[in-house]
């Protein structure tokens, strides 16, 4: 089995998910979708799959996830981060995934997913990152086909 924990505020890192688990299903493999605020505090599956949205050139926290709610977004109360935190266990290779306005500058949930798994001591790879066009997206073109075609390849890799 797979799993997937996705935090999203506008969307975007949602259908990346979604597309995600698609490519996963096409290479036949079994995936639980988990949202951050609602995921286990103990994970078990061959892979784990996490993913959240850039904010602030890193993970979402409470106040940027508020910003989000101003800005027209919806949001959890916990997130990424936060079940990170207050993990128990997790069992199975980690890979991170993000949506990120892209560039220089933009930074990279899913660099910040590896750091906070690195924290606990806990090993994780950082995985794909997908450009969104601005902060409520849409996600630029051609993303959520690269997302299906990564959901294929690394659930190949693991079948």
């Amino acid at each position: 089995m797979r799993a997937v924990v996705v935090e999203s505020c506008f969307g975007n890192t949602s259908k990346v998910a979604d597309a995600i688990i698609e490519g996963l299903n096409s290479a036949g493999v079994e995936v639980e979708r988990f949202p951050a605020g609602s995921a286990p505090r103990r994970l078990s599956a061959d892979l784990v799959l996490v993913g959240a949205p850039t904010h602030n050139m890193s993970l979402p926290t409470p106040a940027s996830r508020g910003q989000a709610v101003e800005k027209g977004g919806t949001a959890p109360a916990r997130g990424v981060r936060e079940w990170i935190a207050d993990l128990e266990s997790v069992d199975g290779r980690i890979v991170a995934f993000s949506t990120t306005a892209g560039g220089m500058f933009a930074g990279s949930a899913g660099k910040a997913i590896v750091k906070e798994f690195k924290r606990r001591k806990i090993r994780a790879e950082r995985g794909q990152d997908f450009t969104v066009k601005g902060t409520p997206g849409p996600l630029a073109d051609g993303e959520l086909e690269r997302a299906r075609e990564w959901g294929r390849t690394v659930g190949g890799s693991q079948a």
